[in-house]
């Protein structure tokens, strides 16, 4: 008999509801938020068990703790809250509900698999990266209230400069840019590091030799995006992967059919483009329009960048050939990594 179980997650407690096939309510409690004490609640619930919960700071832990012992657990997202009465209680039940009747409308995927120290390794060089834009960005707000210009091109940075930079500074804000500096030296030291110690645990997988040779995607970008694609299994198309990493079209239609002039219904092929879909990944996009970036500014003789020429000289313009380029090298990663063979210019050349 199949139970249905919603797991409403907060830091220290969770409200556990389970519905029967029927959906009728079965019960529900209050647990704590422990590991153990979930785990003995769902071993007194009969099988068949398909749990639910929603996306959130716990969720990854959850799912690596509690999947074994049910046959089925699915994270939603995070859906519009309705309005009306709300408690933990019956927000439970809705998950389970939701999961009995099937209607999740987004499943967020949580196996990480092999690559979940990779996944740590790389959020922490993301934050690395991030803390570091942030220092040089107040550096330069400090330099640029006080009057103090810097031509383009040049660095504020260097430590050969420096004490020409904190020259130009009067002694009550000398002291705050001495300080930043000594914040962006030991978080480039850490950067650094990080970026090295991802790149040593990145290269133990034979995927990222392979991907490392996909057109615009360097060791960083691939140790970056192998813990978020996980396996490229996951989507049964191109298509719906250029949704997941924000590159695909959202397209929009109305009054569709008209009357022909013999009184027969025709569709009409009017479609109006309403930009790019808004729920996606934003490490992925960042990855593959990076991508893009670099494959157009190397401007070699490569068959992507003679593609983004054709396509400019057709009168597409630059941000839409971007685009097209980008999802170009999705597609090309996405098969490399089925097939586990390395890019070869030719074979796409042949294609076209």
């Amino acid at each position: 008999m199949d139970r249905y179980i919603g797991l409403d997650v907060h830091s220290s407690s969770c409200t556990l509801a389970v519905v029967g096939p029927s959906g009728k309510r079965l019960g529900s409690q209050v647990v704590e938020t422990n590991a153990g004490a979930l785990i003995e609640v769902l071993r007194g619930i009969p099988k068949q068990r398909h749990m639910c919960m929603e996306e959130g700071t716990l969720s990854e832990w959850l799912h690596e703790v509690l999947e074994p012992h049910v046959e089925e657990l699915v994270v939603t997202g995070v859906g519009k809250k309705s309005r009306g009465p709300k408690s933990d209680k019956q927000d439970a039940f809705g998950l389970a509900e939701q999961l009995r009747i099937g209607s999740i409308e987004t499943r967020v995927y949580k196996g990480r698999g092999q690559f979940g120290r990779l996944g740590n390794l790389a959020r922490a060089y993301g934050f690395l990266v991030g803390d570091t834009v942030r220092v040089k960005n107040r550096l330069r707000s400090v330099l640029r209230s006080r009057g103090v210009g810097y031509g383009a091109g040049r660095s504020v940075y260097s430590k050969r400069d420096r004490d020409q930079w904190l020259g130009a500074l009067p002694e009550a804000t000398k002291a705050l840019a001495a300080q930043l500096y000594e914040e962006h030296d030991a978080l480039v030291t850490l950067r650094e590091k990080a970026e090295k110690t991802m790149l040593a645990e990145a290269k133990k997988h034979r995927e990222w030799h392979v991907l490392r040779t996909c057109p615009g995607l360097g060791p960083i970008r691939v140790a970056e995006l192998l813990p978020v694609v996980i396996t490229p299994y996951r989507f049964r198309s191109r298509s719906g992967f250029w949704a997941y990493c924000g590159l695909g079209i959202v397209m929009r239609s109305s009054s569709d059919w008209v009357r022909t002039q013999t009184g027969e219904w025709a569709k009409v092929q009017v479609q109006q483009t309403r930009g790019l879909n808004r729920n996606f990944n934003h490490t992925l996009k960042r990855i593959f329009k990076g991508a893009a970036t670099t494959v157009i500014g190397r401007a070699d003789d490569g068959p992507l960048y003679r593609h983004y020429e054709s396509l400019l000289d057709g009168g597409t313009k630059p941000n839409l050939a971007k685009l097209t380029i980008a999802r170009q090298i999705a597609s090309i990663m996405l098969a490399l990594w089925r097939t586990g063979e390395r890019y070869d210019p030719t074979r796409l050349e042949a294609t076209k």
